[in-house]
């Protein structure tokens, strides 16, 4: 058992809502969300969740693909960044998604595992599963210390549906 991993089984978009506000209500600010899951997983609708439980209309939220970084301001601010369309890192280091890390809001990065080595050493990292139609698998993962509360709070408020690794 993992006490710094959760898997979290949504059977439904309403689910990962729930997983959404959950996390919006657990982590600090400055933390930065590595999204991770094939075409399709559901990355941008926990983003949504996440933006409105943060007080923003989550039909402002569109995937970041084009534009590559999208900043929401409501009760937090959200850094919702796509690194989908990066050739490389150094290309995801020009936008100056540094100064965000420190930015005092939440940063959710789509397609994070493409820039890995970029990325805080401490993260939340959640991994998506497809599992069938509107089902999906998220694991979310707390690498360093300072997540380790953030995770056991979230076992907390999604109660059944979570579970240790």
């Amino acid at each position: 058992m993992n006490e710094n991993e959760l898997n979290y089984d949504a059977s439904d978009e309403q689910a990962t809502t729930a997983l959404g506000a959950a996390l919006v209500d657990v982590l600090p600010n400055e933390t930065t969300v590595a999204l991770c899951g094939t075409l399709g997983a559901g990355k941008t609708r926990l983003v949504q969740a996440m933006a409105e439980a943060a007080g923003v209309d989550r039909r402002d939220v569109l995937s970041p693909t084009f534009v590559l970084i999208q900043e929401y301001h409501g009760r937090r601010s959200i850094y919702h960044i796509d690194a989908y369309r990066l050739r490389n890192e150094a290309e995801f280091l020009a936008m100056g998604v540094e100064e965000y890390f420190d930015g005092g809001g939440l940063v959710l990065i789509e397609w994070a595992d493409r820039v890995e080595s970029c990325l805080p050493k401490e993260r939340i990292e959640v991994h998506i599963a497809v599992l069938g139609p509107e089902t999906r698998q998220f694991r979310v993962v707390g690498i360093g210390e300072k997540y380790l509360d953030a995770i056991q709070k979230l076992r907390q408020i999604l109660g059944p549906a979570s579970s240790n690794s």
